[in-house]
């Protein structure tokens, strides 16, 4: 099968507001795919959309711009073939595009940028492409140089074939003289063009420096060489909402994307074998069941067919954003599968059940956390059947229960993510939902010694419980744990019954003064007394419990709450503020440092309490234009404030 044979696929990246769904929609119309009809919310989602253009197949990922859901970027960019970064035309906007120009690098994926918007924009091109520069860690290479009528960008210049063209609207560009007053700067932006491929061709090299003018074909070759093999990105720009610069786009892609069987030998998977396809995306589609998107990286994929142990019930293309059924799928297509339901979502799909996995990005830790309770207690089981396929769905999201609060807490990217699974979770399974802030999980311990007795005694018709316990309570280590230590001498408690003891004393402590669980202490049996005939283990652990709750209001009981290890990623033109909102929070800075591998960017370590990382992701991410993030660790349990030990000895005894 040749390369001409088989369809590709482009992902559209950038950051919120840049007009990527524009774009998206834009290219589709120009192909004639039929007018879309799902659409979500904004940067919410990754949309998926094919088309044929000029006798070529293409799949366009249209993914959210949010950056809280930035993991199904990467999932795209996993199995695109090429990706079109969108960037707005304001260099002050330039620092947005920083974490989609390092997932790039990251899936070492070819790429060229699309300046949107530049119907409203009157600065200067070659800031906007200095500014993208600086993030990028590929050569940016100007293959357009704007003509202006004023202020107003009218026309390009490409710089490549060294013809102009003017903007129509609704319809194609046309076909111009070169300005006069044009000429310096498209020589300017052809020269840089130019030492970029030269870099990768000697021969170019020789004839520049000889002042031999290269032919148009030989800088074409160059040019689509060095762009499919992702060593230099070309920039081009437009208006996607008017349709400028769209067809020019649909041209690039043609002319200098690599191939889908480009892609699959860059990622290891061999020419020959069986069909092999990978799933980027899993929905639950209500009476459709499961679909598995999934790219074909090799053979034909038909319905029927058995993969990975399941029976594909049925192949679905995308015509537009709506789904087709087919008989079968070739290599590069992006469709769905029905009913796979083994397979997850990075699974690798093959009759053979051995096939060897591909690279897949792992999903990112939580920053996010809400407590969810439903409204109607009957809905619980419902609840728990959609938080399962809604994290089949969304690798991103993670359903915690708390073994110390009991509390079911979706985590997850940010307020923006966390609220689009409560919206699907209301519309798709019809759940009426209670949230709130999860509860922190702290503890308590005491500060000194107590010692007390207890006797347990009640007489009813036949026999009675009787148990009597002298018990000492001390504080332990932090980290130490709880302790039993038996000190009954001459059987004052007979060795039956000390177990009982042991497992009472212990389950007592699970909720303390403050209504947490007691750590680091230890409890000793001193001394005790029985009945020969009504003593029980149920009586000694009752006797117990009342000895070990009396001790502890007495042994100066205090409030632990956790603190976690911070650390904070974000471009370094914000480090300081990190670091006051840090301190806002109580934490205690350590340090910060530039993080390995990003140039521009720190990492700021800092010791926090749990109870104050609540909504951190939300005032992190408004104070460094959407960039920063952070991950965290639990480091260790230190006494609360007093302020804050009030407010949750008020809250226990209510």
């Amino acid at each position: 099968m040749s390369d001409e044979t088989v369809s590709r696929s482009c992902a559209l990246i950038g950051p919120f507001g840049v007009g990527k769904t524009a774009l998206f929609e834009a290219l589709l119309d120009l192909a004639g795919a039929p007018p879309r009809r799902a659409r979500g919310a904004r940067g919410v989602g990754l949309q998926l959309g094919g088309a044929t253009y000029l006798g070529e197949s293409w799949s366009l990922l249209d993914c959210p711009g949010s950056i809280e859901f930035f993991h199904e970027t990467e999932a795209a960019l996993a199995v695109a073939d090429f990706a079109v970064l969108v960037a707005d035309p304001d260099p002050a906007r330039a620092l947005a595009c920083a974490p989609y120009f390092r997932a790039l690098a990251d899936a070492e994926l070819p790429y060229l940028v699309f300046i949107n918007r530049i119907d409203g924009f009157t600065g200067r091109m070659r800031d906007t492409l200095a500014a993208l520069q600086a993030l990028s860690q590929r050569p940016l290479v100007l293959r357009e140089v704007p003509i202006r009528a004023g202020e107003q960008i009218t026309g390009y210049v490409d710089v490549a074939s060294e013809r102009a063209w003017r903007y129509r609207e609704g319809a194609a560009s046309e076909l111009i003289a070169m300005p006069s007053e044009i000429v310096p700067r498209e020589q300017e932006a052809r020269t840089g063009l130019l030492e970029a491929l030269a870099d990768h061709d000697d021969a170019l090299l020789e004839k520049l420096l000889e002042d031999v003018v290269p032919t148009p074909e030989e800088v074409f070759e160059q040019l689509r060489r060095d762009q499919r093999a992702g060593a230099i990105a070309e920039v081009l720009f437009g208006a996607a909402e008017r349709r400028q610069g769209v067809r020019r786009l649909w041209k690039a892609l043609r002319h200098d994307a690599p191939s889908a069987l480009d892609s699959a030998r860059r990622r290891g998977v061999a020419a020959e074998g069986a069909a092999l396809a990978q799933v980027f995306k899993t929905l639950h589609a209500g009476h459709a069941g499961k679909l598995s998107l999934v790219r074909i990286w090799r053979g034909e994929v038909r319905d029927g067919m058995t993969l990975a142990g399941g029976r594909v019930g049925g192949v679905q293309r995308f015509v537009g954003d709506e789904m087709q059924k087919v008989a079968a799928a070739g290599p590069g297509a992006l469709v769905a599968l029905g009913r796979l339901e083994g397979a997850m979502t990075g699974s690798v799909l093959s009759p053979d059940d051995g096939a060897a996995p591909l690279p897949w990005p792992s999903p990112p830790a939580p920053v996010h956390g809400l407590a969810i309770t439903t409204e109607d207690r009957k809905d619980d089981v419902k609840l728990s059947s959609a938080l399962q396929k809604i994290a089949e769905e969304d690798p991103a999201l993670t359903i915690a229960q708390s073994p110390e609060t009991g509390e079911t807490v979706l985590q997850g990217q940010g307020e923006i993510h966390l609220n689009a699974v409560l919206e699907r979770l209301a519309k798709a399974y019809h759940l009426r939902l209670a949230t709130h802030r999860p509860r922190v999980a702290f503890k308590e311990t005491i500060r000194r010694p107590a010692r007390r007795h207890a006797r347990f005694k009640r007489q009813t018709g036949g026999h009675g419980q009787f148990a009597d316990v002298t018990l000492e309570i001390a504080p332990r280590g932090r980290g130490e744990g709880f302790s039993f230590i038996d000190k009954i001498v001459g059987g004052a408690v007979p060795r039956q019954f000390i177990p009982a003891v042991a497992e009472a004393a212990e389950a007592t402590l699970a909720k303390g003064v403050f209504g947490y669980p007691v750590v680091d202490i230890a409890v000793t049996l001193v001394d005790g007394g029985f009945h020969t005939v009504d003593s029980s283990d149920m009586a000694f652990k009752t006797a117990t419990r009342m000895a070990i709750q009396e001790a502890l209001a007495e042994a100066d009981p205090v409030l632990l709450e956790p603190i976690d290890h911070v650390t904070i990623i974000l471009p370094n033109e914000f480090t300081s503020s990190a670091q006051r909102l840090l301190s806002t929070r109580r934490g205690r800075i350590l340090g910060y440092a530039e993080k390995p591998g990003w140039p521009g960017w720190d990492e700021v370590e800092a010791l926090v309490p749990a109870a104050e990382l609540h909504g951190l992701i939300i005032d992190l991410r408004s104070q460094t234009q959407g960039l920063g993030t952070y991950r965290r660790h639990f480091d260790h349990l230190a006494e609360a404030p007093s302020t804050l030990a009030e407010k949750v000895a008020v809250a226990a005894s209510r």
